[in-house]
């Protein structure tokens, strides 16, 4: 494998800084549109989120016609962020996908030829990894084999349960949101991570299919001059953060 990148572009940490301190979740939003432009850069940039194996579990749904984004801000419990919003983003984490997009990723790969320990690692490590069988039984006997097994040696956790999955996968989901929230930040625009919803409603709006849940509602657009109800607080740095 003896492929380079070329070195990454300049940053300016300054830059980085204000957006990341502006991004605030903005609970009452302007009326009009968010120009396309916008919207497929915060996009782009979700989709450049790291990722577990670069698996990509993730699918994001545009909510922005009005009959549709009443029905939604109504899942939503009717909070003023999903009420007063112009567009709302979806996103869902997929948990049975995985072998469909490890084959996608051989079949797509951007050299003339796969490197032999990927080509192992899509074909059989992510198979032993992901696969659970029916009622988690293959996830039991890993389970029991990793127990042993851990006892003598390091050794990655297989997934042992379809609860695994579903943590994996909205770790990675929630990787591409904040990815989103700090590009929509940096375009001007705010946002609102919203966890308050009917789960089921909201499935059946944007028609998610069966493996999918419900990461996050995303409200965007821009915000009012009272659109933050509240100061920043956050705990301290000596609360949150120790060293070994």
């Amino acid at each position: 494998m003896r492929y380079r990148e070329s070195p990454p572009p300049a940053t300016n940490p300054d830059e980085f800084r204000a957006v990341v301190e502006g991004r605030r979740s903005v609970r009452q939003f302007e009326p009009g549109e968010v120009p396309q432009e916008v919207l497929d850069y915060c996009l782009d940039m979700a989709l450049l989120a790291p990722n577990s194996s670069n698996l990509q579990p993730w699918e994001f749904v545009v909510v922005r016609q009005p009959t549709h984004l009443a029905e939604l801000a109504e899942a939503c419990l009717n909070q003023n962020a999903a009420k007063t919003a112009p567009l709302m983003i979806v996103q869902l984490a997929h948990t049975n996908n995985w072998r469909q997009h490890a084959n996608q990723l051989l079949a797509e790969w951007p050299q003339d030829k796969i490197p032999s320990a990927v080509n192992k690692y899509y074909k059989q490590l992510v198979p032993l990894h992901f696969t659970t069988g029916p009622l988690d039984t293959l996830g039991l006997v890993k389970a029991v084999s990793q127990r042993v097994v851990s006892q003598f040696r390091p050794l990655p956790r297989f997934h042992e349960s379809q609860a695994d999955l579903r943590v994996w996968a909205a770790k990675s989901c929630a990787l591409a949101c904040e990815n989103l929230m700090l590009a929509a930040r940096a375009q001007g625009y705010d946002s609102c991570p919203m966890e308050g919803f009917d789960e089921a409603r909201v499935k059946k709006l944007v028609r998610a299919a069966d493996d999918t849940f419900v990461v996050m509602v995303i409200a965007l657009g821009k915000r009012t001059a009272e659109g933050v109800y509240y100061p920043r607080q956050r705990f301290a740095k000596n609360q949150m953060v120790r060293e070994l």
